[in-house]
């Protein structure tokens, strides 16, 4: 289990590095939204600083793979966060990026929830099952929730929405990619390449962590990342957890003390994403012309 765990540390350091990679771009290349979609996605690939950072994201997913072959996908979830106080670090120290009193209040929140949330893992007796149908309609669910924040125009026009969206993506992407490793596994005699085509669950993965990847690089265009991926950050690791209750077969703690450790970091989380969802989380404007100068 260790090794599997210490895989999880190294899979969300690498997706972090390549995150602020791809921020650093975010000023000097275009957004992808309505018609100009693919034209701004096409241009995106044709730069070789954001393809770097897409390639290391691309080298800590497989090591993500790794991790979630040996071990069940919430305690992943949580080792995966230390992903966002690497990035808060990298992004104001290499990007120079600053936030208010509020923004490191919420930043701050979100972190202490996730530290919560690992205090009421352990005690959970994950099962090596899965239920299709459950993991279909909390699909259906999550998207409904991820979709939502899109009416308001403050959220749309903050960076936030996109963020929320990119969390669930990449949420879902984690779900997906536990069921394809346990598919795998229950096809052994299979050569490798033949259980990646014939299992769904490669190609929803690709899905949608393709999808949270635009969504996260469109919210950046809106938003500092020191904001944003807290936001984004945090909900794809909470989705994982949600999902390995429901659709897994990982128990909730026995323990009173762990169940309200669980119970209090979802909380603080909804309660530091509000927080940081009202802030004005505009990117600075010394970062923006040093991107575009570059």
């Amino acid at each position: 289990m260790g090794l599997y765990l210490a895989a999880a540390v190294m899979a969300s350091a690498l997706l972090a590095a390549g995150l602020v990679v791809m921020k650093s771009r975010s000023a000097a290349l275009p957004v992808a939204s309505g018609s100009a979609t693919a034209h701004a996605i096409w241009t995106w690939l044709r730069d070789p600083r954001w393809i770097g950072g897409v390639g290391i994201q691309l080298l800590g997913y497989l090591v993500y793979v790794g991790a979630l072959s040996g071990a069940p996908i919430s305690i992943v979830a949580v080792m995966m966060q230390g992903g966002i106080a690497m990035f808060v670090v990298f992004a104001v120290v290499i990007l120079g990026e600053r936030a208010s009193a509020r923004e490191w209040i919420g930043i701050g929140a979100i972190i202490a929830a996730m530290v919560l949330l690992s205090g009421s893992l352990w005690t959970g007796a994950p099962r090596d099952s899965m239920s299709a149908w459950s993991l279909l309609w909390l699909c259906a669910l999550l998207l409904g929730m991820g979709l939502s924040p899109q009416v308001s125009r403050r959220l749309r026009s903050n960076g936030t929405a996109a963020a929320i969206l990119s969390g669930v993506a990449f949420g879902l992407g984690g779900l997906f990619t536990k069921a394809m490793t346990m598919d795998f596994a229950a096809h052994q005699s299979l050569a490798l390449g033949v259980r990646i085509i014939s299992t769904p669950y490669s190609y929803l993965a690709t899905a949608a962590n393709l999808s949270g990847l635009v969504l996260l690089q469109n919210s950046f265009h809106a938003a500092r990342g020191i904001v944003a991926l807290p936001i984004s950050s945090a909900i794809s690791n909470l989705v994982p957890i949600a999902g390995g209750l429901l659709a897994f077969g990982e128990s909730l703690p026995a323990d009173p003390i762990a169940a309200a450790l669980r119970i209090a970091s979802f909380g603080l989380t909804i309660a530091a994403g509000a927080l940081l969802a009202g802030a004005q989380s505009k990117p600075d404007a010394t970062v923006t012309a040093a991107a575009v100068s570059t």
